[in-house]
């Protein structure tokens, strides 16, 4: 089988020393390198093999996402995926025209790294040796088909119905200052425990996020937000 040859750009060597030890847990991955600014991380590329770049966007003298045109130019063949603390859609959107892999909000846990760089293989290894493609595997690819979504749904932890986290996701999606467990429960005919339940998966995975409000008498509630 081919070794994935990885190289981490971060600058606190901290962090970096994490992520390579969650890598050593992945089979068929070589830490190649490490680099804790952008200047550093391009000398890197024009001298070490890479096949994928751990690239944070936070480094002391540059942008990650400055660098990425630089790198799509010059290598090619190198896939990234930002790691990164930058939570600013237009880091995103930079991201995304440039054809970056996947977009990870630290904290990140071991279960979010591992699955994404397992899907990043995934991906690579049904593209490998094919001269063309048909439909199913494009589909595969940019994550339209059904098989997809059941991977999707066979991922999610014990106790976390997929219907159910479509539904909370929708009544979510109703407001724009947030709901409590409580308002969510009620809305979907649940109990407040089985809400909170779900909306702390969802923030565990960045797809929501809480805030506490101060009622009138200054009672503390928590609010629910998408995003």
């Amino acid at each position: 089988m081919e070794t994935l040859k990885v190289a981490i750009a971060e600058d606190d060597y901290r962090v970096a020393d994490v992520h390579e030890k969650f890598l050593e847990k992945i089979s068929g991955i070589e830490v190649v390198g490490k680099a804790l600014n952008a200047e550093k991380t391009l000398e890197l590329l024009d001298t070490t093999e890479v096949d994928l770049l751990l690239l944070d966007v936070y480094m002391p003298d540059q942008l990650g996402t400055d660098i990425i045109p630089t790198i799509r130019q010059n290598y090619e063949n190198v896939d990234i995926i930002m790691i990164t603390a930058a939570t600013d859609k237009t880091f995103v959107e930079r991201a995304m025209r440039h054809g970056v892999q996947n977009y990870l909000i630290k904290p990140i846990t071991i279960d979010r790294f591992t699955n994404t760089i397992e899907q990043y293989l995934k991906d690579r290894n049904l593209l490998k040796n094919k001269e063309e493609v048909n439909q199913d595997v494009v589909d595969k690819l940019f994550k339209n088909s059904e098989e997809h979504k059941r991977e999707n749904e066979q991922m999610l932890p014990t106790g976390i119905d997929a219907n159910t986290l479509h539904n909370i996701l929708e009544v979510l999606k109703t407001s724009q200052d947030g709901l409590s467990a409580e308002e969510i429960g009620e809305k979907m005919g649940a109990s407040r425990t089985t809400a909170r339940r779900y909306l702390e998966y969802l923030i565990s995975i960045d797809e929501c996020r809480s805030e506490v409000e101060y009622g009138a008498v200054g009672r503390p509630e928590r609010k629910y937000l998408l995003g």
